[in-house]
């Protein structure tokens, strides 16, 4: 959980934790478990890659509610404005140009 709210902020998670169900309560628990707790404390990369590798990954499968969380994080994680501008811009070859476009419009939003 610690570094859940590290990456994302106290705001968002408590907001998670709070709109946990019954039905719900099982996934949060993996996603706590095994995303912010095996994954993202792992010591082969720094946070400043995970969050580049997230956008990118966001990017790929349309997620733009997750991207737009993952755009704050990756401030948070040290990457610079011009750095997401990067990861977005080399999306546009791997993932597409309209899923590309389409990042940015999010970005931007998140960043005004």
């Amino acid at each position: 959980m610690r570094v859940r709210r590290e990456v994302l902020g106290d705001a968002h998670v408590d907001a998670a934790i709070a709109k946990t169900t019954p039905f719900t309560e099982a996934f949060q628990d993996l996603i706590t478990r095994y995303a912010w707790g095996e994954i993202w404390t792992r010591p082969g990369l720094d946070r400043r890659t995970r969050s580049a590798i997230t956008l990118m990954a966001l990017v790929a499968r349309g997620h733009h509610d997750e991207l737009a969380m993952h755009v704050r994080a990756a401030l948070g994680n040290g990457l610079t404005r011009d750095e997401i501008g990067e990861v977005l811009l080399q999306s546009a070859i791997y993932c597409g140009v309209p899923a590309a476009n389409s990042a940015f419009a999010v970005a931007q939003r998140v960043l005004e």
